[in-house]
């Protein structure tokens, strides 16, 4: 050991010297990016986040070593939130956002792929129902009454799979799901959305109801026992999993599919949107589909 830090201190290097050397630049700026998303998650910037995701998306090699990197910057200060960490001024945090982003695109200039063509790390891609399947569930809404997909025949369903603590994708589908429902405006009374939660153990009624409302309270949100919330999963091509950590075997994430299905007016798969899909492709689809799917005054 001696040999090597007089062989380091030769070379004009210290150990922290050598390591800092040996960090990915493009590493270290998506771990910056990680913890302001955790900081804004934590504290209810939920824009920012968005903002995050994305420029995570677009510029970041699409690795596991890269997704990793950020998935625990960013618990790492969402945890930090909960043990007592102040949040920032909504301008500061701004400022971080900003600084981070300009190191994420000066370490990586060069990415190549659409954001809206990928998987973000540590989830899985899911297989959606083919055209004309009827994707059925059996669910509770945050009253406690029964739901089912039959219950909206005559108006289209835009449907998501997550879970009330999950870190960033959620989050950013529902923004979008909020987006969508905007730029459809009047057409939007045609649309109902819906979130099903795949961790009903910890997304109680209450929970679930104050979460989709944060977004946009014409946001539905399901939950089930285990059975039936796999059922209706396996339905829609959605596969998730909890991932617990061994040093905190109470404490558990959920490896989840990604992305939104449309269902038809008469319940029948009509598309999937990849995750953070722009909200202007979405809404100007589903107003295709809409006008497609009017009937014809007779003639």
């Amino acid at each position: 050991m001696r040999m090597i830090f007089a062989l380091l201190a030769a070379l004009g290097l210290s150990v922290g010297s050598a390591a800092a050397a040996e960090e990915d630049p493009g590493l270290t700026a998506v771990r910056e990016l990680g913890r302001v998303n955790g900081q804004a998650l934590a504290c209810g910037e939920k824009d920012m986040a968005a903002w995050a995701r994305l420029l995570m998306l677009r510029h970041a090699p699409k690795t596991r070593e890269y997704g990793e990197r950020y998935e625990e910057a960013t618990q790492e200060a969402f945890i930090a939130h909960g043990r007592g960490q102040p949040c920032p001024a909504t301008a500061q945090l701004a400022a971080r956002l900003d600084a981070a982003a300009q190191g994420l695109q000066a370490a990586l200039p060069a990415a190549d792929q659409a954001a809206a063509d990928q998987t973000p790390p540590g989830h899985n891609a899911g297989a959606p129902p083919p055209n004309g399947i009827v994707p059925r569930y059996l669910l509770q809404d945050p009253n406690g009454r029964a739901v089912t997909n039959e219950d909206f025949a005559g108006r289209f369903q835009l449907i998501a799979f997550g879970y009330v603590s999950c870190p960033d994708v959620c989050p950013t589908t529902l923004l979008e799901m909020k987006e969508v429902l905007q730029r459809l405006g009047a057409a939007a009374a045609r649309l109902q959305p819906v979130f099903i939660t795949v961790d009903p153990e910890r997304d109680s009624a209450q929970i679930l109801r104050e979460y989709t409302a944060a977004f946009d309270p014409r946001i539905l949100g399901l939950r089930g026992n285990e059975a039936l919330t796999r059922r209706a999963a396996a339905e829609f091509g959605v596969r998730y999993e909890k991932a617990r950590d061994p040093s905190t075997p109470d404490s558990y994430t959920v490896d989840h599919s990604t992305g939104m299905t449309l269902l038809g007016p008469d319940g029948r798969a009509l598309t999937r949107f990849p995750y953070a899909m722009p909200s202007a492709q979405i809404a100007e689809r589903i107003q295709t589909l809409m006008q497609e799917n009017t009937p014809r005054p007779p003639q």
